[in-house]
């Protein structure tokens, strides 16, 4: 299978060795983001799109197959067991649910947890109804300021994930944060996921690819400071 880019492309940068003072800095940043998505709690549920509240706060979609692993990676990012709600039966859960963050009861982001797609059990109607709901979503969201679309890197990239590229590849151009999670990497050894990790970059256009794995919590850091920078661009650390 072809690779599916994003069309956006990278610098390289090349920057000295960071000194004590922009390790520590780096440190206090990531311990932020991470005590911050902490705070997640539930905010509502929706079966369709005029049933999500409308509020200028950015929002973070998390997309991808069903048995991606997409809801333990939610609940792993928060440290909260139960969060996001994983079913039983992949591919039943098939409502937008969000949740807040921010300390204080103050709400200064929000989490979109979109149905899986693609599991064979589902019947195609309710495929074709989602797979609706979630391009509008995608492109019709005001203020959804990035995706986290999760993979199995032993499945890789597959022709829905191929076609969700294609539908936000115009809001990446325009802007729109993109990020692809390998979920599951500790399935993988070392030259596997070497191999995958390079696939992905290249799939997803702008190098936003992670290794992840929520057993071995595994790019866990990396990817709440990432999340946390998309959200406040102009927020300088705590």
């Amino acid at each position: 299978m072809h690779p599916c880019t994003l069309g956006v492309r990278t610098k390289k940068n090349h920057m000295a060795t960071p000194s004590p003072a922009d390790d520590a800095a780096h440190t206090d940043r990531v311990k932020q983001a991470v005590g911050w998505l902490h705070t997640a709690r539930f905010l509502t549920t929706a079966a369709q799109l005029h049933h999500l509240p409308a509020y200028q706060q950015p929002e973070i979609a998390f997309v991808g197959r069903s048995n991606a692993g997409k809801s333990t990676c939610i609940n792993v990012l928060t440290q909260q067991r139960q969060l996001a709600y994983a079913s039983k039966t992949p591919g039943r859960t098939q409502h937008i649910n969000l949740f807040a963050l921010g300390r204080q009861n103050q709400t200064d982001a929000v989490l979109a947890d979109l149905p899986g797609y693609g599991y064979a059990a589902v019947p195609k109607a309710d495929k074709v109804r989602w797979q609706r709901v979630m391009a509008n979503y995608l492109m019709t969201r005001d203020n959804l300021k990035g995706v986290v679309l999760l993979c199995d890197p032993r499945l890789g990239v597959t022709e829905l994930d191929e076609i969700l590229l294609e539908v936000i590849r115009p809001k990446v151009e325009e802007g729109l944060k993109f990020m692809m999670l390998l979920t599951k990497s500790d399935k993988l050894n070392r030259t596997e996921a070497d191999k995958a990790l390079s696939i992905a970059k290249l799939q997803s256009g702008g190098g936003q690819a992670h290794l992840f794995s929520a057993l071995k919590k595994k790019g866990v850091e990396e990817v709440s400071l990432k999340l946390w920078d998309w959200t406040h661009p102009d927020t300088p650390a705590a």
